[in-house]
């Protein structure tokens, strides 16, 4: 059996028994600290508990109490996280949905999540006509446009008192839906004691520091990390800098102007801010570390950006369904170019409260040490379950759920070496040709080292003879060529043959969900429209 074993029912001895006592402890210690900055305004710790106070009495005006849900679809953090401080403090959860969706995708969302209050931006009042709303008791504007429909207007005209629930640690938090790159996303039930779990045991593994800390968060809050870390930084009493939406000149701006000493990005937002004329002549020295994760990233990249920035850099692994991180590459194991350099390809280690195993993914088996199966997962982080959907939940945890949250699926392929998580691919994404298992992240490293490749993503597509063939989809550099037999041939010559490309496409752009994260299925969709997988 290969696994890395742990702590995984460790206690964490944490002072806050749910997220509105955060904001309750840290106003009265540090109510005169600033908590958040946004491009508009500024929030101290007793700001954001007397506001979420107010806007607590509002929905309580409005019938929300313990159990409910309350929802928001904005593209500002600290709007959205005083909606979740008051949910909590009635012992009621909040869904952060995304805005991007169209108004029949948000219908569905709508429809699963089922909440009392709406707090959306001002520019998505169009798509929501669409959108079907008969459990929505209040429907508000995030921005204040002098109307009585305005968030904090709103909430200004009731008291200031905080209602006084106390949510067990067990308790919905936070209603989130999985990205949804393949099918109908699912609604991740995460728990206070997850998401605390999180904040307070990776705190030392990302040399967060309380009350000194500035984090620079610009990713969406329907994304796990973007509220995840923005509750992490109230429970640090660190300063979170809020920005509605990346633009690689704002985010290296604020970092000058904020001081800013850590952030978390996507590989697409790397791309962008080493390619930016503006990280030229841009005091960057506060940096003292950077997180990636969310997607694959090639070491070519990753490289460019460690001589970029000159600052520490951390990859993470994480899951929505585990309230955020479940492993970490840390700058100590970023060595490029050196004699360790081989553990830029892993995912890293987890925390001391978390146990992973690889199992057969088809028989549930465990797997040889280094051979490649489906990591699975134990941790209190564990999401509580799939809202509305006892089957999917537990299919997720086989063995079932437990105090130490249980044995959760992860859908990632992968294996353990030498205590170093190293993932493949995704289990639905596997390409079987030939009756060979080829995951296609191991092809994709590959071609990303050629020079005239900017992107590429890895497909199986039908074959007549091998059931599923390779095929990729790239996208070559500004000014670049390269044809499709040099591309094969360059895979040729460093990978078994049968792992490599028979065929190769050109584009544009890779499709990508709003998390950034290449949206395979609708690679795969020409091909195998009428046809039926292999995998799925």
């Amino acid at each position: 059996m290969q696994a890395i074993k742990s702590g995984a029912g460790i206690d964490i001895a944490s002072c806050f028994r749910s997220i509105p006592d955060v904001i309750r402890i840290q106003a009265r210690a540090h109510g005169d600290t600033i908590a958040f900055v946004t491009p508009s305004r500024t929030w101290t710790y007793a700001e954001l508990d007397r506001q979420s106070n107010h806007v607590a009495q509002g929905l309580v005006n409005h019938g929300v109490g313990a159990g409910d849900t309350v929802a928001c679809l904005t593209k500002h953090t600290a709007e959205c996280i005083l909606l979740l401080l008051a949910a909590g403090k009635l012992g009621a959860r909040l869904s952060p949905l995304n805005w991007r969706l169209s108004a029949r995708e948000l219908d569905y969302v709508v429809e699963v999540a089922r909440p009392k209050v709406l707090v959306a931006d001002a520019f998505l009042t169009g798509t929501l006509r669409d959108v079907r709303m008969p459990d929505v008791l209040l429907h508000l504007v995030t921005e204040d446009d002098g109307s009585e429909r305005a968030f904090c207007r709103w909430a200004q005209s009731f008291p200031a008192l905080d209602p006084g629930a106390a949510p067990a640690p067990e308790d919905a938090a936070v209603l989130l839906f999985s990205s949804g790159t393949t099918g109908r996303p699912k609604a991740v039930d995460l728990g206070h004691l997850g998401i605390l779990t999180h904040c307070e045991a990776w705190t030392p593994i990302f040399g967060f520091e309380e009350g000194r800390t500035v984090h620079l968060n610009v990713l969406p809050t329907f994304h796990v990390s973007g509220i995840v870390n923005a509750i992490w930084m109230l429970s640090l009493h660190a300063r979170a800098v809020f920005y509605p939406q990346f633009e690689p000149q704002d985010w290296l701006a604020a970092v000058a102007r904020h001081r800013v000493t850590d952030s978390f990005v996507v590989p697409a937002m790397l791309r962008a801010l080493i390619g930016s004329p503006a990280i030229h002549g841009t005091d960057l020295s506060s940096l003292r570390s950077i997180a990636y994760g969310g997607s694959p990233i090639d070491e070519r990249l990753l490289t460019d950006a460690i001589a970029a920035f000159g600052c520490g850099f951390a990859q993470v692994f994480g899951m929505t369904e585990c309230s955020g991180t479940v492993t970490v590459l840390t700058p100590d194991d970023h060595d490029p170019g050196g004699p360790r350099a081989h553990l830029l390809r892993s995912a890293g280690k987890p925390a001391p409260h978390i146990a992973i195993r690889i199992v057969e993914p088809t028989t549930g088996a465990e797997c040889a040490d280094g051979a490649v199966g489906e990591a699975w997962i134990r941790s209190r982080q564990n999401m509580r379950g799939y809202l509305g959907n006892a089957e999917a939940t537990a299919a997720a945890f086989p063995e079932g759920q437990d105090e130490d949250g249980g044995w959760l699926r992860s859908g990632d392929a992968g294996y353990i070496r030498d205590g170093y998580l190293y993932l493949c691919d995704r289990v639905k994404d596997m390409i079987i040709s030939g009756g060979e298992n080829i995951y296609p992240a191991e092809v994709e490293n590959v071609l990303a080292e050629h020079p005239a490749v900017l992107e590429v993503a890895v497909i199986g597509v039908p074959d007549a003879k091998w059931g599923e063939t390779v095929k990729a989809c790239i996208v070559l550099r500004q000014g670049a060529s390269a044809s499709e037999a040099e591309l094969i041939q360059f895979a040729r010559e460093r990978l078994a043959h049968y792992k490599c490309p028979t065929s190769v496409d050109c584009s544009e752009a890779l499709p990508r969900n709003p998390s950034g994260k290449v949206l395979k299925h609708l690679l795969r969709e020409p091909y195998w429209k009428g046809l039926s997988r292999a995998i799925n």
